[in-house]
C-alpha cells in the first residue's frame, strides 16, 4: 500500500510539473525578427540573443536560409513566413507548394516549427490586395504539403491578418468583420476551423490609441492601471489589448470560427518617430504586455495567450512612416533599449 501511495504521488507530482511546464510554454511571448536594416547583428548572434534573454518563441517572415541554419537544435519555437510575393506561385500549384516546404521546412527538420503564416496583412483595403485571390489556396496547397509530410501534428499553417478587417469593435462583443472583406475572410475563417489551426493577428494598441486620442485614455492603452470601461452585461475590461483580442474574438464567431483560436502574431509601442512614442512608453507596453498575456480575456478567462512582440530590431531599411522603423527592443549593437524581461 505505501509503494502504491508512493507511486500515486509521484505520478501526480509528474502531471503536476507537466501542467506548470505546460502553462508556462502557453504563455510565454516571443518577439519578431525582421532583417530589414543594413546594420543588423548575424543570424547566429541573433538566436544566441533570444537564448540569452530566454526568449522561446520566433517570428521570421520569410525563409532566409541563415537564420534557419542558426536556428538548428535550437529550443526556440518559430513562426516562419511566407512572403506576399511568393503566395502567387503557392497558390498557382500543389508542386510548388510541395517543393517550398521540402526547400524551407523539411530540409530543416531540427528546427522547432509551430506555424506557417502564408502571407502577412493581405487586405483588400490596403496595398496588398493584389495578393487577395491566392491566400486561400496557397493556404490550402501548403497544409496539403505538410500533412502530405507528416507533419500536420506539428505545425499548423495560417495566415496573419491586422484588426482593421473588423467593422466594429466596441463593445467587444460586438466585433464583426467589415462586409467589404467578408468574401476574403469568410473562407478563411473556415478553413482554419477545419484544420483546426489558429488566426494569426497583428494587434496593436498604439494604433488604436493615435486614432481614437480623443476617447481612449493613454494608460488603457498602455495595459497601466487605470478605471477600465464597463461595457453592457457588466463585463470589464482595464486595457484596450484584451479589448481587441475579445472584438476579434467575437468576429470569428460571428463567421463560424467559434472554435478557432488568436495566437498575436504582432504587438508592440514604438519607442521614436511619432506621436506618443518613446522608449518610455515601449518599456512600459512590452513588459506589461509580457504580463498580461499570461491570463485570458474577459471573454476567455485563464486561456494563456500566445503572443509575439514586434520586434526585436529597429530595421533602418524598412519602409513607410518613420515610426516603422522604431519598434525595436534591441539596439544593432544587442543591447537592450530598456528593462525588460522575459523571465
Amino acid at each position: 500500500m505505501a509503494k502504491a501511495n508512493h507511486f500515486i504521488s509521484s505520478m501526480l507530482s509528474s502531471v503536476l510539473l507537466i501542467m506548470v511546464a505546460l502553462d508556462f510554454t502557453a504563455a510565454q511571448t516571443g518577439v519578431c525578427y525582421g532583417t530589414l536594416g543594413n546594420n543588423l547583428p548575424s543570424a547566429a548572434d541573433t538566436v544566441a540573443l533570444y537564448n540569452q534573454n530566454n526568449i522561446r518563441r520566433m517570428r521570421i517572415y520569410d525563409p532566409n536560409p541563415a537564420t534557419l541554419q542558426a536556428l538548428r537544435g535550437s529550443s526556440i519555437d518559430l513562426i516562419l513566413g511566407v512572403p506576399n510575393t511568393d503566395l502567387r506561385s503557392l497558390a498557382a500549384s500543389q508542386a510548388n507548394a510541395n517543393s517550398w516546404v521540402q526547400n524551407n521546412v523539411r530540409n530543416y527538420n531540427n528546427v522547432r516549427f509551430r506555424f506557417i503564416a502564408v502571407g502577412n496583412e493581405v487586405s483588400p483595403l490596403r496595398d496588398t490586395a493584389q495578393y487577395v485571390s491566392f491566400v486561400l489556396p496557397a493556404l490550402r496547397n501548403v497544409y496539403n504539403a505538410i500533412s502530405a509530410a507528416g507533419l500536420g501534428n506539428q505545425i499548423k499553417v495560417s495566415t496573419a491578418v491586422e484588426t482593421g478587417l473588423l467593422g466594429n469593435s466596441y463593445p467587444p462583443a460586438d466585433g464583426v468583420f467589415r462586409s467589404d472583406v467578408a468574401s476574403y475572410i469568410n473562407p478563411i475563417v473556415r478553413f482554419l476551423a477545419d484544420t483546426r489551426a489558429p488566426l494569426l493577428v497583428n494587434l496593436y494598441t498604439y494604433f488604436s490609441y493615435i486614432g481614437n486620442k480623443g476617447s481612449i485614455n493613454l494608460n488603457y492603452a498602455l495595459l497601466q492601471p487605470n478605471s477600465g470601461i464597463t461595457v453592457p452585461g457588466g463585463i470589464r475590461y482595464d486595457n484596450l489589448f484584451y479589448a481587441m483580442l475579445d472584438a476579434m474574438y467575437a468576429a470569428l464567431e460571428k463567421t463560424g470560427g467559434s472554435g478557432v483560436e488568436i495566437v498575436v502574431s504582432e504587438s508592440g509601442w514604438p519607442s521614436a518617430g511619432g506621436d506618443t512614442a518613446s522608449v518610455e512608453y515601449a518599456r512600459i507596453y512590452n513588459n506589461n504586455l509580457i504580463q498580461r498575456v499570461k491570463n485570458g480575456t474577459p471573454k476567455r478567462p485563464g486561456r494563456a495567450i500566445q503572443t509575439y512582440i514586434f520586434a526585436m530590431y529597429d530595421e533602418n531599411q524598412k519602409g513607410g512612416p518613420e515610426i516603422e522603423r522604431n519598434f525595436g527592443i534591441f539596439r544593432p549593437n544587442r543591447q537592450a533599449k530598456y528593462p525588460i524581461s522575459f523571465n
